[in-house]
């Protein structure tokens, strides 16, 4: 709705937060409610990126924070605003650029959005009433942003630099494309599952772009050694190479 990203808005420049991304607003961009309820806070709407989807939005960060109030079934870091917001800065000032999902209003994050992240945010509520509005969700992480808690420990070297999502996204499509080729991801109505689950895997380990090119080389070479092996096996048969 456009009055939530209007709320969302204000809550972001309480705090100094400026840059904000759109993902199909469903009322339409832009939008006169979303000014109204922003309260002068229309400069950032004013500046709001729009997108389609969801990995357009994301591609050029390097690691992403869902926020949901579901326990969802996937193995990923979970931290508290708190936390997150401490480790944000920690990444920050490694030369990374971090972002937050936050779903809509009445459904929240589906499945696939937060299977492009590689951490969750759960917000620590009342068992019996857990949903926050989406504006408030904004406010929480944002006044957390703003205490300037303290990074923690220096972050540790790694190889090459943190690998956008974009370059996950790629890696990603390659690796599926090979799954489906060697009829690894069936049944169908399994695959969803199955490639979340992969992904989940690699978004875990936090890959650098160096690493990235590592995997790419990887499934390189079992490409190469699986079409060379039929190659031969066709010889064999007497078939032509």
């Amino acid at each position: 709705m456009g009055e939530n990203i209007g709320a969302a808005a204000r809550a972001m420049k309480n705090f100094g937060l400026s840059e904000m991304r759109l993902v199909a607003p469903r009322d339409g961009w832009p939008n006169d409610k979303a000014v109204a309820m922003s309260s002068r806070a229309d400069d950032i709407l004013a500046a709001a990126r729009l997108f389609d989807d969801t990995a357009a939005a994301v591609a050029n960060l390097q690691h992403v924070y869902a926020t949901t109030a579901r326990r969802r079934d996937m193995v990923k870091p979970e931290l508290t605003p708190r936390e997150a917001a401490a480790e944000m800065r920690t990444r920050i000032a490694a030369g990374e650029r971090v972002g937050v999902l936050f779903g809509a209003e009445k459904a929240g994050l589906d499945n696939d959005d937060v299977t492009i992240a590689g951490s969750i945010i759960h917000v620590p509520t009342n068992p019996a009433f857990g949903s926050i509005n989406l504006a408030q969700a904004v406010l929480l992480l944002g006044y957390e942003w703003y205490q300037g808690t303290p990074a923690g420990a220096e972050p540790q070297g790694r190889p090459g630099t943190p690998a956008s999502q974009a370059e996950l996204d790629y890696f990603y499509t390659r690796l599926e494309g090979e799954l489906d080729r060697q009829g690894f991801l069936k049944p169908p109505e399994k695959r969803p599952n199955m490639v979340r689950n992969i992904r989940n895997v690699f978004a875990r380990a936090g890959l650098s772009d160096q690493e990235v090119r590592t995997l790419h080389g990887v499934v390189s070479a079992l490409i190469r050694r699986t079409d060379e092996a039929g190659d031969n096996n066709g010889e064999g048969n007497g078939n032509p190479a």
